[in-house]
């Protein structure tokens, strides 16, 4: 079971793999933000989350598609650019959360170690760390 953590970066990664943007909007709902519960995003980032599942399925399928296949049928191509990108802002923000709560771990220590804090820790509702998860690949600007 992947953490919200995971479904967001997951979402984000297809987004930035080649192909049409509405297909790519599409895998990443049904793959990765389909499974991210609301109430398990830190309270800033849940209105902006269910705005963007909403946006991904306003629209009444047609037989045989499903929610979110209609919704990306009948929206722009720029319409889709906007909510790809309130996907990877979703993941950015979660990002900054989840370093922001990892920062007193590291308190006390080196540089090097602020990072580390940040390893593994992927938002799980004990605040217990993930054992052998990935680093998350952000560089800060």
């Amino acid at each position: 079971m992947a953490t919200t953590w995971e479904q967001l970066e997951g979402a984000a990664l297809s987004l930035v793999r080649s192909g049409p943007i509405k297909d790519r909007l599409a895998d990443a709902y049904r793959n990765h933000l389909a499974f991210v519960r609301v109430e398990d995003l830190p309270e800033a980032l849940r209105e902006e989350f269910r705005a963007c599942h909403d946006a991904l399925t306003r629209e009444r399928p047609l037989r045989g598609e499903d929610a979110v296949r209609a919704t990306v049928r009948k929206m722009s191509a720029s319409e889709a650019d906007e909510l790809a990108c309130t996907v990877v802002r979703l993941f950015a923000a979660i990002v900054r959360e989840y370093a922001s709560a990892a920062a007193p771990l590291a308190r006390g220590t080196n540089a090097s170690m602020n990072g580390a804090a940040l390893n593994g820790y992927h938002g799980l509702a004990n605040g217990a760390r993930a054992k052998n998860a990935p680093v998350p690949q952000v560089a800060a600007l």
